[in-house]
């Protein structure tokens, strides 16, 4: 593929793939992003990439893009060594992603130090994204709409998923059911919200939550806050100051820091559904 000198380095960028994770690990670590390996591993699940590599084969710089239905993708996992930060990497390879994703509706969560570059670049802010964290607690009450997925839910949670994140992401959401714990809340027989619950990071991630509104949403997400009380648990959502930002703090879920959910296209229209829990900040 491509190369290209930036601040005196050499730089060959080439197609990401499972063999790179290791080196991809490495590169996340130095910026104190809290992948694990196999974290990476879903990601090339799910989507496609590319890593630039110095002279000597050191990691310097990421970019994926994934598919989210037709006409969607997200672009995340943009990572660049400190040492090449501010000197155009971030934008050779976002240059790359953007052609891949040409003709399709664009969004991706910026971090503060991303945030002008993606501005520059014609993406404009939507939302806030608020990533709550800590050691959980569990909630009290219960909702007897809620309850524990079945095999026979599959269907019923992606169809849910269509109605709040407004197209059709199937292949991620029957991804990650394969690794999480899962809840519907259903009534008359229908599914009307889920929440899913996997390991992530430092411990587990709450999401993505998919329901009507903020009580919905934490009557899905308090079962699963109880199975991991006493661990650590995020969850990042785009709603604050309600009844879901409370149930976070409670549940010993503190703020703990914020990315801007920013789009090169208009989302288009309203879902019927809401998604109050991110799958994660790349794929939205």
């Amino acid at each position: 593929m491509e190369t290209r000198k930036i601040d005196n380095f050499e730089l060959q960028l080439v197609p990401m793939q499972e063999e790179h994770i290791p080196r991809l690990h490495e590169l996340s670590i130095a910026v104190n992003w809290p992948h694990r390996p196999e974290d990476w591993a879903v990601a090339l699940a799910l989507g496609e990439g590319v890593i630039a590599f110095d002279e000597i084969g050191r990691p310097v710089s990421s970019a994926m893009m994934f598919p989210l239905g037709e006409g969607v993708a997200n672009i995340g996992m943009v990572i660049t060594s400190p040492r090449l930060q501010n000197h155009g990497a971030a934008r050779w390879l976002m240059d790359e992603m953007l052609q891949r994703t040409q003709g399709k509706v664009r969004r991706l969560n910026a971090t503060k130090a991303a945030y002008n570059l993606y501005l520059s670049m014609g993406f404009q802010p939507f939302a806030l994204v608020l990533q709550h964290q800590g050691t959980a607690i569990a909630l009290a009450g219960e909702d007897a709409r809620v309850r524990l997925m079945t095999e026979t839910d599959a269907a019923g949670i992606i169809e849910t998923d269509k109605r709040g994140f407004g197209s059709d992401r199937s292949p991620v959401i029957e991804h990650l059911l394969t690794l999480s714990e899962a809840m519907v809340l259903e009534e008359n027989g229908r599914i009307n919200g889920y929440a899913l619950c996997r390991r992530f990071g430092r411990g587990h991630v709450l999401g993505p939550v998919v329901a009507a509104s903020e009580e919905d949403a934490v009557a899905l997400i308090r079962p699963l806050i109880a199975l991991h009380e006493g661990n650590f648990l995020r969850m990042d959502t785009r709603h604050p100051n309600g009844p879901l930002q409370a149930a976070l703090e409670q549940a010993g879920l503190a703020l703990f820091d914020h990315v801007t959910t920013m789009q090169l296209e208009p989302i288009g229209k309203s879902p019927q559904l809401t998604v109050f829990g991110l799958a994660n900040q790349a794929l939205g």
